[in-house]
């Protein structure tokens, strides 16, 4: 058996992402024309018969997915699509077909749903079940929400003891960066959120992001994410310490979240674990359960 016709060519992946008007109620979804091939080797031609079948299932396709006035057709990403559907079908005998289908979050250039289904048959009855099927997952994946581009940059120190010096001393330093490195790891994980590079430059041009009024939030912009979040551990003594972090709207600089532990007591290396645990409660499982209360 050869599927290696339906895999999907790599660069749609890369299509050209859109602005789409703040008036459209519809979100934009361009459906490309399946392809199709018969390799099952049967004696008759059916190429008419497979056409006019294709034609009737990309149609249906369509139809179902505008339907409900939620999404609107769109030629391509160009013309505003937030989302492209492609796919293919191959026969590959007398009663089965095969069926590829992707769906691309053009704005994350970014496949949310890849997936290959089989049916068997090959009448109207058939393909009519298949797009039923079809069109249902793919509906499913067009309302899972996008994770949303989020620059998380590096947890900074306030230091409040008695003992504390100018310079940021080098074992600081490293457990700062594995606190970063865990709460990175933590939300991208947790498929809400999509990470977004922060470059050792953008880092140093902000500087203390805590005492800046909000910088964070233009300098994330500028990264091309969503949203920005800062992080603080304050060291209140040798073994105990407070956790903080903020999370800015990038384009309007609101405040979107923020989080305070209260105090914990534990030696540096435990930082990590506190960091982790303050996101995981207030980013991660506090939206899960809204979530799950809206539906």
């Amino acid at each position: 058996m050869h599927l290696s016709r339906l895999i999907l060519p790599a660069f749609l992946l890369f299509v050209l992402p859109h602005a789409p008007a703040a008036a459209e109620a519809a979100i934009g979804v361009a459906v490309d024309d399946f392809s199709y091939t018969d390799t099952s080797a049967e004696p008759t031609n059916q190429t008419a018969a497979h056409e006019r079948r294709l034609s009737a299932f990309m149609a249906a396709l369509r139809r179902d997915i505008g339907e409900a006035g939620r999404y609107r057709q769109v030629p391509s990403a160009q013309d505003g699509a937030a989302f492209k559907v492609i796919g293919g079908i191959q026969k590959t005998s007398t009663l089965v077909q095969w069926a590829k289908v992707a769906v691309i979050d053009v704005g994350a250039k970014k496949l949310v749903m890849d997936k290959l289904y089989t049916f068997r048959g090959d009448n109207d009855e058939s393909w009519e079940r298949a797009e039923m099927f079809v069109s249902r997952e793919v509906m499913a994946a067009l309302a899972t929400p996008a994770p949303i581009a989020l620059a998380v940059f590096e947890f900074e120190l306030e230091d409040t003891t008695a003992a504390s010096a100018g310079a940021l001393a080098a074992s600081d330093a490293s457990y700062l960066a594995e606190v970063t490195d865990a709460v990175r790891e933590a939300l991208g994980q947790s498929g809400r959120y999509r990470i977004v590079e922060v470059g050792r430059e953008a880092a140093a041009t902000a500087g203390a992001l805590r005492d800046c009024g909000g910088c964070e939030a233009a300098i994330a912009k500028e990264l091309g994410a969503d949203q920005s979040l800062i992080g603080v551990v304050r060291r209140v003594s040798r073994t105990e310490y407070t956790l903080g972090f903020q999370v800015r709207d990038a384009g309007t600089g609101a405040v979107l979240a923020r989080g305070d532990s209260g105090l914990r007591l534990g030696a540096d290396y435990s930082w990590k674990r506190g960091a982790v645990r303050l996101v995981s409660d207030r980013l991660i499982e506090s939206q899960q359960a809204a979530g799950a209360q809206e539906r």
